[in-house]
């Protein structure tokens, strides 16, 4: 059967980050995309130049009507800007039992706009993070999550996952893509054990959309795989793919999307 999967999210017109790049991802790892916004961006590949959030009774109403009718597989969360959107969204999570949640804390653009306000970090780390299956935080969302030092080195990667997992997720996949090296470590922690996930490092601006992309990959791949952890290794090699493809494509003069369709277009 294929899966259905819901994305909440805000709207990047450009088309690398957010909702649309996440329907992109959904339909090219073999899931029927779904997508509720929950907020508007003035957005191209050289940052953000405005936000506009999504009227709170209107993103529920999104949420109801869709679940009043489609059978959801997944969920993954991505950006949701203010704390009163936070809590409507976990709100409309709880009342319809979600429990294949996949949450990235979209705080900061690529560009360095900040998306999230601070009351609304915490709101998300107490309301959506404790429902989550997975989290995918980078490496200063994990920092703002933890309100801790800079993680600079891998086993301080080791143990933020574990303080992360700590909030309440059931599993944690903390990328390590902003740290040196020939390689992207991402750490992954079930709360028993950690699991290491490389990739080479791609030298490329092309950048712009990474974090929703794998996010939106494993809420594509979680319904596909009994294991998890196969469907977060899936994702990450999806992505590694995507953005070693990403050249083919010629969208803007800043950081450019990774190429999602990239095993499906004809070079």
């Amino acid at each position: 059967m294929i899966p259905n999967v819901l994305s909440i999210a805000g709207v990047d017109p450009s088309g690398g980050a957010g909702l649309l790049a996440d329907l992109k991802a959904f339909s090219a790892l073999g899931a029927y995309g779904t997508g509720v916004v929950a907020a508007l961006t003035a957005q191209n590949t050289r940052g953000v130049t405005g936000v506009q959030a999504v009227p709170v009774e209107f993103i529920a109403q999104q949420i109801d009507t869709l679940f009043a009718d489609v059978r959801i597989d997944a969920v993954k969360i991505g950006m949701l800007g203010t704390a009163e959107i936070v809590a409507t969204v976990a709100a409309a999570l709880r009342r319809h039992h979600v429990s294949r949640l996949v949450v990235d804390p979209v705080m900061v653009s690529k560009s360095g706009h900040h998306l999230l306000s601070p009351d609304a970090v915490e709101a998300l780390r107490t309301e959506i993070i404790p429902l989550a299956e997975i989290i995918t935080p980078n490496l200063p969302e994990a920092e703002v999550l933890l309100t801790r030092a800079p993680i600079r080195t891998l086993a301080d990667m080791r143990t933020a996952a574990r303080a992360l997992h700590a909030l309440g997720p059931r599993i944690v996949v903390l990328k390590g893509g902003h740290l040196d090296g020939a390689e992207s470590i991402d750490v992954i922690d079930n709360g028993i054990m950690q699991t290491e996930l490389h990739s080479p490092r791609i030298t490329t601006k092309n950048t712009h959309g990474t974090g929703c992309t794998l996010s939106a990959a494993i809420a594509a791949l979680l319904p596909q795989h009994t294991d998890p952890l196969n469907a977060i290794r899936a994702a990450k090699a999806y992505l590694t793919s995507a953005i070693a493809a990403s050249d083919q494509l010629a969208v803007g003069s800043g950081h450019g999307p990774v190429h999602h369709f990239h095993n499906l277009w004809k070079k």
